[in-house]
């Protein structure tokens, strides 16, 4: 993920960034710091227990802000009321165990238990605890409970924790918390859990096809489409298997398993093995069409045996073989497919003629389809489009951050997927 663009003023909006008080606390500056940078208004509310690991200095520093903890400090104001009244957005980061139990029981007992009960703008909580902690009954049960009422509680990462426990339980990045929560002011019903039990499979990427040790064929995806579609799969419930293609040093989103690949022919065998027990594939990766048909074992050198040509061999359609495997019982007949498009018009046709005989051809559920250029679809963070389904119909999905495109496209899919096991 890039650094945050800056909002227009007409976007700014009131952020207020609770922090628990874990060892994650730190991770919250750069929170902070991504909110004020895109240019919104932020308060950040600490627990008392969080200034032991943070001073409130800092958080007045990044935020430009007053920091307060108590319901009795800055009374005039009654900031306990008003900062959840005015707030567009909550961030709770890291959300530890006990302060998702008073959220999750009503308590009022600090100023920032006190905004919760008193906000009505989405929030969202990333928590950060000791594996046991997470999966202990007492969590569980208050995590369905802040879910049900409406709150977004992201899925923690997984990876080292404090001492060397490592496990589920780890805060999310900064970036990704960031971008989760961004995608909430776009569209707030961006993450309803529609997709809990479910097993999704994601390719995202580009493939290089070497031609010596050296050089390569490649393309110019960054990966960042097909990231985002994997985070949100998993934030909404799904498990997830990312099989990942070269990407543009994207961090690997939380709770979603990575398996990492090269080239075309690796990713064919990767996605062969995942798919089967999958309830959805997305192949959002950019796949080369063609790789050299051989490959030198020393690197070609200039003026020393040129090639006068590459000749190219035409690698296996990955997609079109995965409808062909469900056609034949080699997945679930309920497994919906989606195959993604990157297109320019020619004197042929325009880009959506070429994606229609495209869909026809691959036989697929959906398709997503993207013109492409300078400056469009790859290795920026915004795109557009369209989603064509295999009954026929074409809908236009407006410009907006990769996120806003991945939640549209998760909704169609999970459409998809009822119309395949209604």
């Amino acid at each position: 993920m890039s650094g945050t663009a800056r909002i227009a003023a007409e976007h700014r909006r009131n952020i207020v960034v609770g922090v628990g008080g874990g060892i994650a606390a730190y991770k919250s500056c750069a929170l902070i710091r991504l909110f004020a940078e895109a240019g919104h208004h932020v308060r950040v509310i600490p627990t008392e227990s969080a200034l032991e690991f943070v001073g409130r200095a800092t958080f007045e520093a990044l935020s430009g802000n007053p920091v307060r903890t108590d319901v009795f400090e800055d009374v005039p104001q009654v900031a306990h009321v008003r900062l959840g009244q005015e707030a567009d957005l909550v961030v709770i980061a890291p959300a530890t165990a006990d302060l998702m139990a008073r959220a999750a029981h009503g308590r009022a007992d600090d100023l920032l238990t006190a905004t919760l009960l008193t906000a009505r703008c989405p929030v969202v909580f990333a928590p950060a605890m000791h594996t046991e902690m997470w999966e202990h009954p007492a969590t569980v049960a208050n995590v369905a409970t802040l879910r049900a009422r409406g709150n977004t509680v992201l899925e923690p990462a997984s990876g080292r924790l404090t001492g060397v426990d490592t496990g589920p339980g780890r805060l999310p990045e900064p970036e990704e918390i960031h971008a989760l929560a961004s995608l909430l002011l776009e569209r707030a019903d961006a993450l309803p859990r529609d997709l809990e039990g479910r097993h999704v499979v994601v390719s995202a990427g580009g493939t290089r096809e070497p031609l010596d040790p050296v050089r390569f064929l490649g393309n110019r995806s960054s990966g960042k489409q097909g990231y985002a579609i994997a985070r949100l799969a998993a934030q909404r419930g799904a498990t997830v298997t990312l099989i990942s293609g070269v990407t543009a040093g994207l961090t690997e989103p939380a709770a979603v398993d990575v398996v990492h690949v090269t080239t075309a022919e690796q990713m064919r065998v990767a996605v062969d093995k995942h798919a089967p027990d999958a309830d959805a594939v997305v192949m959002s990766a950019a796949v080369a069409d063609f790789r050299p048909s051989t490959v030198a074992t020393a690197k070609i050198k200039k003026g020393k045996a040129e090639p006068d040509s590459i000749p190219l061999v035409r690698n296996d359609d990955i997609l079109a073989g995965l409808v062909r495997a469900r056609d034949d019982g080699k997945l679930q007949k309920t497994t919906a497919i989606v195959g993604f498009a990157a297109e320019t018009g020619d004197a042929d046709g325009d880009v959506l003629h070429h994606a229609r005989q495209k869909l026809a051809r691959k036989g697929c559920d959906l398709l997503v389809v993207n013109a492409v250029g300078e400056g469009r679809a790859f290795e920026v963070d915004s795109n557009d489009g369209w989603l064509l389904s295999e009954d026929g119909s074409e809908v236009a999905m407006e410009h907006g951050s990769k996120a806003l495109m991945a939640s549209r496209v998760l909704d169609a899919l999970v459409a998809a997927m009822h119309r395949r096991n209604p």
